[in-house]
């Protein structure tokens, strides 16, 4: 028999405390629980954690893998060195259930789920970027949330520099130097600083590039960038952002991406503007994770409510805390989804399911908030703290040592300090790192009007219409319309050629695009579609000499292209 699942369950009289999420909400949960037990408690006890990755990474100094001042893996701490007691599994959470105290997770080595039974459960899931708030984000922009993310971003902004440095279109170009970030939060802040630093520094190592090429452009919907601070604080990251050469747009709003440009629409005008760029990244709010909403919880705007000990009211047992949470504040404020607050309601959680266990009274979430701080790059922060405000670089190097103190583990503070001293010194490495596989199937999205490909461009691509219309055109003319279930692109891929015709978007166009090896395996391994693919070829190819000899009539309903 063929087993389908695997149940995990504690050891008999044992209680277990499973952990959803491996951020600092989650992982210090689990510390404090380890920490706040006796020792016969921790053995009366199993504490299971579950994370997507075996490392906790400390997002505030993302943006500096980014720019190079700090090594990738010198902003992740292993959870295991950090909850030592707990049962780590890396695994996708599929499905959660309240009622019969379950969680179903996703396969491991074998393609088997794992269920886990739980006597308390803690939701720290954190949130997750909602791509479908703008049309071709998913497919075109640039996250920047994760330590994968800061990473590939790095590797975008060289690949940009290398590609305009042998480029001699001037529009392609100036696509190419061209560096767009969506949202004017913390997040959209310390990342274009720390852009538009390590770009302005890279280009003197380029012959053909200087710092006027350069365009950096912040997307900000609302009035003024890092609204979360005073007007006088903000005020200051603005001007000192544009003195540095960033175009800061206040009242823009993102309204579409795509592979070559983006749609940039006037909050208050409600026009529209195209601004050409290769580079898109997207900070833009994020939600709880999708497997939340269906859970027959207490929420409010897609986030858990919590008392004010952090456990779900009418659902014993059921914890929730950071940023997936509606925790409510001494000051009749909801806490905002910071690490200051992650940390001191995981402190908070854990003190209070030890007591629940014990049967004495659970505490109150008392934390307000110590203050708030941003990097602006090259030396330059922004603190508020206590109700004192600090700019420039005194603000600077209290970020600095702040987040070197809270920087988990002995070992991490001094490969954080090392990696500093040696940025002050040193230039910063402009080397690309290819470790990513280029996806063969993936999609692409176009806006209306928008070229997919161009007479002569290399034939290395197959495309199927998923959602919209396409244009085909050759010398000026309109051979067809295409539309959802349309393939196109395969005559010039298969016989290893240019494009002959132009293919454009007459609508926003969703397409799954096929390279070339993908393709070609597909076709091997279906006999009956490549000779259906045959058929189509030799068809479009007899129009195409029709369409030579003919006159200007009606065009075809089939295309060479």
């Amino acid at each position: 028999m063929t087993t389908t699942t695997t149940t995990a369950t504690a050891a008999a009289g044992k209680k277990r405390i499973v952990i959803l999420g491996g951020g600092f909400g989650g992982v210090y949960a689990a510390v404090h629980l380890e920490q706040g037990m006796t020792a016969a408690e921790r053995e009366a006890t199993e504490i299971v954690l579950v994370s997507r990755d075996n490392y906790i990474v400390f997002h505030p100094l993302l943006p500096e893998v980014v720019s190079g001042s700090v090594e990738v893996n010198h902003v992740i701490s292993p959870i295991r060195r950090l909850a030592r007691e707990a049962r780590l599994h890396t695994r996708e959470i599929e499905a959660i259930d309240v009622v019969h105290k379950t969680v179903r997770l996703g396969a491991g080595a074998r393609p088997v789920p794992l269920t886990l039974h739980y006597d308390h459960l803690v939701i720290a899931m954190g949130t997750r970027l909602d791509y479908g708030l703008i049309p071709g984000m998913a497919e075109h922009a640039l996250p920047f949330k994760y330590l994968g993310d800061a990473l590939c971003l790095r590797n975008q902004l060289v690949g940009a520099l290398e590609a305009a440095e042998d480029e001699s279109d001037p529009a392609v170009r100036r696509a190419l130097l061209t560096f767009v970030v969506a949202g004017g939060g913390f997040s959209g802040v310390e990342c274009i600083a720390e852009m538009n630093d390590f770009l302005r520094e890279a280009v003197r190592s380029y012959h053909n590039i200087c710092e006027e090429d350069l365009k950096l452009i912040l997307l900000q919907r609302g009035g003024r960038i890092l609204p979360e601070l005073t007007e006088k604080l903000s005020g200051f990251a603005d001007h000192l952002l544009r003195k540095r050469g960033v175009d800061v747009r206040l009242g823009a709003s993102l309204k579409e991406v795509s592979a070559d440009a983006v749609t940039v629409e006037d909050v208050k005008t409600k026009q529209s503007e195209l601004i050409p760029t290769r580079t898109t990244v997207a900070t833009v709010p994020a939600g709880p994770p999708p497997i939340l909403a269906s859970l027959p919880l207490p929420q409010e705007k897609g986030r858990i409510r919590v008392d004010t000990g952090m456990e779900v009211p009418g659902f014993p047992g059921v914890w929730a805390l950071g940023d997936c949470a509606m925790v409510m504040q001494v000051d009749g404020q909801f806490s905002p989804p910071t690490a200051q607050h992650a940390l001191r309601q995981a402190k908070t959680c854990a003190d209070n399911i030890i007591a629940s266990m014990r049967g004495t009274p659970k505490q109150v979430f008392k934390f307000t908030g110590l203050g708030k701080m941003g990097s602006l790059g090259r030396h330059k922060a922004v603190v508020e703290i206590f109700g004192v405000h600090v700019t420039g670089l005194p603000a600077w190097l209290m970020w600095r040592a702040v987040y070197l103190s809270k920087f988990p583990g002995f070992s991490g503070q001094i490969r954080l300090f090392v990696d500093w001293v040696l940025d002050a010194f040193l230039p910063r490495d402009i080397t690309q790192l290819r470790i990513f596989h280029k996806e063969s199937v993936h999609r692409q999205h176009f806006q209306a009007g928008e070229k997919v490909f161009g007479v002569g461009d290399i034939g290395d691509k197959v495309y199927f219409i998923a959602k919209g219309e396409a244009s085909v055109i050759r010398e000026g003319r309109k051979l067809a319309t295409l539309a959802k279930g349309d393939m196109f692109g395969e005559v010039a891929l298969l016989r290893n050629r240019p494009r002959i015709a132009e293919v454009k978007a007459e609508t926003a166009l969703d397409v799954v695009v096929v390279g070339r090896e993908a393709f070609h395996e597909i076709l091997s391994s279906l006999p009956g579609l490549s000779r259906q693919i045959e058929e189509i070829m030799t068809v479009r190819m007899g129009q195409n000499v029709n369409l030579m000899l003919a006159a200007q009539e009606e065009p075809p309903e089939q295309t060479p292209c």
